[in-house]
This record gives C-alpha cells, sequence and structure tokens, in this order.
C-alpha cells in the first residue's frame, strides 16, 4: 500500500510538503505526486522535518535553478523505497552515489533501465553470479526483479549532477540513508551485501548477530580482481535466508 504525501517541484527538483505548497504561485508547474511506501512513510516522516533534509531541499532547488541536470528524475530518488517496502526487505545492497551518465541512474544501485548498456560494475556483478550459482549473463541490466523480491538497491546519496561523480555527497543524503539502514538494522535475519570500503563503513552499525553480513572488495573493473569474484555472496544470502525459513532470492 502507497501513500501520498509529497509532491515535486519540478522547478526545484525536490520535494516539498503539501502544507509548504499553498503559498506558491499558481503558475509555478507541479507534476506528479511522489509516492512512499506506507511501511518507510511510518518510520522515515519525521527525516522529512528534519535540518539537515531542509539544507538539503534548498542545495538541490539552487542547483537546479543554476541549470545543472540532476540525476535520477525526482520521481525515481526514493525508488529503492519504494519498490522494496521496509517490511519486505530481506536483503540489502550499498552503493555510493547514482550513476551520472545520461539514461544510467533511476534510483537502484548498480542497476540502470531496460535498453542502457551494462556498466563495467555490474558486468562483474553478473559475471560472479555466473560463477557462483551458474546464472546466464542476463541481457538486460535493470535489477527491479531483484528490488521486488526484497533485494534493498540503496545507493548512500540519492542524486548526483550530470557528469560529476560524487557531486553531492555530504549534502545530506548520508543521514538519510543512515537512518533508512538503521531501520532495517530493527529487523531481524536480513543478509548484507557490502561491496568495498564505502559500504564497510556506511554498514558499521549494522548487528551481525542477528543479521548475515557480508564483505568484499567492490565489483569496479580496478579492484574487482581477484576479491570480488569467488566470494559466493549470492549462494551465501540464499543459504542464509533458507536457513531462517525466509523464501531465497531468484537473481
Amino acid at each position: 500500500m502507497w501513500i501520498k504525501i509529497y509532491k515535486i517541484l519540478l522547478s526545484s527538483c525536490f520535494l516539498l510538503p503539501l502544507k509548504d505548497l499553498s503559498g506558491l504561485a499558481m503558475n509555478m508547474e507541479l507534476e506528479n505526486t511522489v509516492k512512499l511506501d506506507k511501511s518507510w512513510l511510518q518510520e522515515l516522516e519525521p527525516e522529512f522535518k528534519k535540518q539537515y533534509m531542509k539544507d538539503l531541499k534548498f542545495f538541490l532547488q539552487s542547483e537546479k535553478k543554476k541549470g545543472k541536470e540532476i540525476y535520477p528524475k525526482g520521481k525515481d530518488m526514493f525508488r529503492a523505497l519504494n519498490l522494496t517496502p521496509l517490511d519486505q526487505v530481506k536483503a540489502v545492497i550499498i552503493g555510493q552515489d547514482p550513476y551520472h551518465g545520461p539514461s544510467q541512474a533511476h534510483g537502484l544501485c548498480f542497476s540502470v533501465p531496460e535498453g542502457v548498456s551494462i556498466p563495467p560494475s555490474l558486468q562483474n556483478i553478473f559475471k560472479e553470479l555466473e560463477n557462483d550459482i551458474g546464472l546466464a549473463k542476463p541481457s538486460s541490466g535493470c535489477l527491479e526483479s531483484w528490488a521486488k523480491q526484497g533485494v534493498l538497491l540503496l545507493n548512500s546519496v540519492l542524486s548526483v549532477e550530470k557528469g560529476l561523480a560524487n557531486s553531492h555527497s555530504s549534502k545530506g543524503w548520508e543521514l538519510f540513508t543512515d537512518s533508512v539502514i538503521s531501520k532495517v538494522n530493527e529487523k531481524e535475519a536480513v543478509v548484507f551485501l557490502l561491496w568495498g570500503n564505502y559500504a564497510a563503513q556506511k554498514g558499521k552499525s549494522i548487528d551481525s548477530n542477528k543479521h548475515l553480513v557480508l564483505k568484499s572488495v567492490h565489483p569496479s573493473p580496478l579492484s574487482a580482481h581477484p576479491n570480488f569474484f569467488g566470494n559466493k555472496h549470492f549462494s551465501k544470502c540464499n543459504e542464509f535466508l533458507e536457513s531462517k525459513g525466509i523464501s531465497p532470492i531468484d537473481w
């Protein structure tokens, strides 16, 4: 079940609470209602009222007014949460920030939309899947099917400027996604796949006594050899889930 709570202001590329829209000029362009899954809304609504989120909103508004192109589209910034409700999370893969190339980012870490060339890191992920469980390399880099099965594909930073990796780091997103991870940590028997030092640091507060925490180097071509290949994270994830009576992921 989804609940409508925010409207997107295209001229600012961010979310404004409905109560803040009352004073806007009638000619300001509004588009689709942004939906946040009810299970996440119940836990995360207070975050949208905090100062860091107000500062983040102001930053994004300012960048948009300067004519900068921001990825992903506003409606996709919280897509990972909407495709994987909190009460359905089985596993979490943590990325850093969205792809900064045209047409790549769509709100899911490592994933690209249908029809977009598969990025090198995702190619290595698929290669390890083949080595681990014998899955033939997919023709598409879209990981929506994972998300819909309970794999939260969460970037630490949920927006980026076109062509500039990490351009929106330290603007507030990290605090928000820390809260997301904290809420997942309150659950039982979740698998966290932490690839690279950044993800390991992001997940340092995860309770490994009740969750399975799998760590390896990043799947980037710069670091994947040799320790990413052969980590068997996908089979280990499913073995853990099945041991807890949870249905495995169809990777």
